[in-house]
């Protein structure tokens, strides 16, 4: 996300980018630990509406978070290539040997089933957009997902509920935070609470054309 928080701070925005370990427990355990982190180091800086941009599961943790103990200067949120309704991937693999040991307790929770915590959490109630991907640079993966998808989450279950704009574009959802079409409308929805207009109609051209 260095490439993303670069770009934010070009157009005057202040960052804080919060890594953290994916495979390091539950969602449960990793969500208050990173949230809350991002929002102490926010609230330092004197900000008075915290904007987030998440990358995949950082999508479920904000929602995990905000949904269990709701954040009351919560601004905008865009989520990248966010498993929103989980992902089929985690379906076909979890009974595989070894499945845990490369998901990690929080990625076998991106599962689509009903008791999958993603589906759980139920519609977003802050004002969201969501881009999702539909290149890819993992064939194996990407078969196993319907189509279009990003080689890690198919589109579809990217959307969620209650969010406010939707943008495709065509990276994968490794690359999705390094796109410059990805910075622009990343930006635009940060600032005015939707994406921009060109690149949602040659997305939607594009999508028509397939």
């Amino acid at each position: 996300m260095r490439p993303m928080a670069a770009s934010l701070q070009k157009v005057g925005f202040t960052t804080v980018n919060v890594d953290y370990p994916s495979q390091s427990g539950p969602i449960e355990l990793i969500a208050p630990e990173v949230v809350t982190l991002g929002l102490g180091e926010c609230r330092k800086s004197g900000a008075q509406k915290i904007h987030f941009v998440t990358h995949s599961l950082g999508g479920i943790l904000l929602r995990y978070q905000n949904k269990h103990l709701p954040i009351p200067d919560l601004g905008r949120v865009v989520m990248l290539g966010p498993p929103n309704k989980g992902s089929e991937i985690i379906d076909k693999t979890r009974d595989w040997p070894g499945f845990e040991m490369f998901s990690g307790e929080a990625g076998a929770q991106l599962g689509t089933d009903a008791d999958s915590m993603p589906v759980r959490l139920g519609p977003v109630e802050f004002e969201l957009g969501v881009i999702a991907g539909t290149g890819t640079i993992n064939i194996f993966t990407s078969a196993m997902l319907p189509n279009p998808d990003d080689g890690k989450v198919s589109v579809a279950s990217t959307r969620i509920e209650g969010m406010n704009d939707f943008l495709i574009v065509g990276n994968s959802h490794r690359y999705i935070a390094r796109s410059d079409i990805v910075f622009r409308n990343t930006e635009s929805f940060l600032r005015d609470g939707t994406f921009l207009a060109a690149d949602k109609a040659a997305a939607d051209k594009e999508v028509e054309g397939e």
